[in-house]
């Protein structure tokens, strides 16, 4: 049986919603710092620009020439002291390196306190993105369910409707958990 019109319609914008939600889960594990140099841990710090906060990907090139190494090549030299200050004062506690031309910055090792702390915040952010999906979820069951008070969804196709919901919730909350698992592997790695 094909639902209806509306039901589809709703289950299209659930659908995009989740995967909206997986998309902005994957952003910020990437800002998380592991033992390897990632241009995603500094290309959004926001960088004073002549007054303007700027992020970083649009003032310089970011390039990776060793595994534990950030190379950050501005266009504008006399942007050099506002990234370093940017740098600094960002929760990475990573120290930069000017040279009067480009910001050499140094990927420490990580101890393994700071793994597991890591590894804690990952778990949070994919609790933080299962959670923006279960209200997803729970956002078009209430729309489904106000469709079939309003006599425009039998009941059969609310409940089709419903485990249709159900399967896509269970795909996006899996592909989240996976993601998360991903992320502690590349962060237990030494």
């Amino acid at each position: 049986m094909v639902l209806p019109v509306a039901a589809n319609t709703l289950l299209a914008d659930a659908e995009g919603r989740m995967q909206k939600a997986v998309e902005a889960l994957r952003r910020e594990l990437t800002t998380l710092r592991t033992g390897r140099a990632n241009p995603a841990l500094v290309e959004n710090l926001n960088v004073d620009y002549y007054g303007v906060p700027t992020p970083l990907k649009q003032l310089a090139a970011i390039s990776v020439p060793e595994a534990r190494l950030l190379l950050i090549q501005p266009w504008d030299r006399q942007v050099l002291p506002a990234i370093e200050r940017a740098i600094l004062k960002s929760a990475l506690g990573l120290n930069p390196g000017n040279d009067g031309t480009v910001i050499r910055l140094p990927i420490p090792p990580m101890t393994e306190e700071r793994r597991r702390d890591l590894v804690r915040i990952v778990k949070k952010y994919v609790e933080d993105g299962r959670v923006a999906v279960r209200n997803v979820r729970r956002d078009v069951l209430e729309k489904l369910r106000a469709l079939e008070r309003g006599k425009e969804l039998a009941q059969d196709d609310h409940r089709r409707a419903d485990g249709q919901l159900q399967k896509l919730t269970d795909a996006f909350i899996g592909q989240m958990g996976r993601l998360g698992d991903a992320k502690e592997a590349e962060i237990l790695e030494v």
